[in-house]
């Protein structure tokens, strides 16, 4: 059962555009078009707790427990930035009634992960829960309080970052990762995150429990450790390492800030290509005109 309208869905819009082979300060992305591709391994777990609630440590843990991939938002923003496409159509599907996104569409943007966490994907838990019905159901969690307040550090300011605005303009990257993040925000938290989040929150996590069988389901705090979440998954547990804890507002705000500069980089490189480039033909050709 998927997301569906009647409503025609404009394939050019949601065309993936090339990566500028001038975008050398950002090497490490991929352009790979998900809406090619197949499920290749086994959708295992669905980590729904909202992100900011220790989402990037279970990521870390499930590929270290053998769940690779594990999607995560950064699998969009910092690593393939097409994927932000995809999801594009999985919102307006959802939220604008434009299209439609089911098992098939799961299947080609998630299908090379045996799990899936944090934002957007949580956005839509009831469609992933009914695509992969055996699929084990985690809900990390964090005391709402904290939680928002992380999120206004993190998340929210990232939306309202000029500098990932102006990026936006110039840069593949950001030019597809921004409308996506922002579409996140103005559907998920009703367009007002500073005084409907944490409503927001309450709700997600009720709409969870009763969404998922209590057996097949693990409440989760990233402070517990090992322990239970291997219990729930039934894997052993590593031995002399220690649980992940990762990405803390600093880290989160530093780890931004670098991307925006690159990507800026990425941008001035490109046009200054294109101004030499000019430069080089009008001296050619007012060479070529003295002669």
């Amino acid at each position: 059962m998927g997301i569906k309208s009647e409503e025609y869905v404009d394939t050019h819009r949601f065309r993936v555009p090339p990566r500028p082979i001038t975008d050398i300060f950002t090497s490490k992305d991929t352009a790979i078009d998900r809406s090619k591709c197949t499920r290749t391994v086994p959708m295992r777990v669905l980590v729904l707790g909202v992100g900011r609630t220790g989402t990037v440590s279970m990521r870390d843990a499930l590929k270290r427990l053998g769940y690779d991939d594990t999607y995560h938002m950064m699998s969009a923003s910092v690593e393939n930035p097409p994927d932000c496409i995809m999801w594009q159509r999985a919102f307006e599907a959802k939220y604008d009634g434009i299209g439609q996104f089911g098992r098939k569409e799961w299947d080609s943007l998630l299908g090379h992960c045996q799990a899936v966490c944090d934002w957007p994907a949580i956005c839509f838990a009831k469609e992933l829960i009914e695509a992969y019905p055996e699929a084990k159901v985690i809900l990390t969690t964090r005391n709402v309080d904290t939680w928002h307040a992380s999120v206004m550090k993190t998340g929210y300011w990232r939306a309202k970052d000029p500098e990932l605005e102006i990026a936006s303009y110039f840069d593949w990257g950001a030019g597809l990762y921004y409308p996506m993040l922002t579409k996140f925000f103005e559907t998920f938290f009703k367009d007002d995150f500073p005084n409907k989040g944490k409503e927001v929150f309450v709700e997600h996590y009720k709409e969870i429990r009763n969404l998922v069988p209590k057996n097949n389901l693990l409440e989760f705090s990233v402070s517990e450790g090992w322990s239970p979440l291997c219990e729930f998954l039934g894997e052993p547990m590593p031995l002399n390492e220690p649980f992940p804890h990762a990405n803390n507002a600093d880290s989160f705000v530093k780890r931004c800030r670098a991307r925006n500069r690159a990507q800026l980089c990425n941008a001035a490189f490109r046009y200054a290509l294109i101004a030499l480039c000019i430069y080089i033909a009008y001296w050619f050709l007012g060479c070529v005109m003295m002669y």
